[in-house]
C-alpha cells in the first residue's frame, strides 16, 4: 500500500464532502486522511454578534471536528519545528505518532511531511504539499492498491479539489 491520491482542497467544507465522497462511493474511510495546518481560519463571523452566539460557533465547530475525527479514526495535533501546527485526522496520525517505520522514513525524507513518502510521494510533492498547508490548503490523501488508488482518483476527481495527484 505504498501509493496514494491526494486532493488538495481550498476550504475545510470542501474536504469535509471530498470525506464523504469517498465514504459513499465505498472507498475504505480507515484509508483516508485529512491534514490541515490552522483549523481556526475556517470560522467566519457576519454581522452583529453575542458571546452566546460565538459559543453556539464554537461548539458546532467541534462537533463536527469531532465527528470527521471518529470517521476517520484517529487524530493528531502536531507541533513541527520550522512549520508550525499541524493537524492530522485519520490513518496518517498513526504513521506520525506511532510508526517507528513512518518516523524513520519522515526523518530520511525530511520536512513536516516526510512519513508521506511511505505512500508513494517524492521529495518534491512533499515540499509542495507543505506550501499548501502553510497556505492554509487542506490535504484529503486515500491510500491503498492499485485499484483502491485508482477507486480513490475517480471518486475525488468528482469533487472540487483545486489539485489531484496520483502517487505510486
Amino acid at each position: 500500500m505504498n501509493q496514494s491520491t491526494i486532493g488538495t482542497y481550498a476550504t475545510l467544507d470542501a474536504a469535509e464532502q471530498a470525506v464523504h465522497t469517498l465514504g459513499e462511493g465505498g472507498f475504505p474511510i480507515r484509508q483516508v486522511s485529512i491534514l490541515s495546518q490552522d483549523m481556526q481560519s475556517e470560522r467566519v463571523v457576519h454581522g452583529y454578534i453575542t458571546a452566546g452566539d460565538v459559543a453556539k460557533q464554537g461548539a458546532g465547530v467541534g462537533a463536527w471536528t469531532g465527528g470527521l475525527f471518529g470517521i476517520l479514526m484517529g487524530a493528531a495535533f502536531i507541533w513541527v519545528p520550522g512549520f508550525g501546527p499541524l493537524l492530522v485526522a485519520g490513518a496518517f496520525a498513526g504513521v506520525l505518532l506511532g510508526g517507528i517505520e513512518g518516523a524513520a522514513v519522515g526523518a530520511a525524507t525530511g520536512g513536516a511531511l516526510g512519513a508521506l513518502a511511505g505512500w508513494g510521494v517524492s521529495k518534491q510533492h512533499i515540499l509542495k504539499y507543505e506550501e499548501q498547508l502553510k497556505a492554509g490548503k487542506y490535504l484529503v490523501i486515500a491510500h491503498g492498491s492499485d485499484a483502491e488508488v485508482a477507486q480513490a482518483r475517480t471518486l475525488l476527481g468528482q469533487t472540487d479539489a483545486a489539485a489531484l495527484d496520483v502517487h505510486a
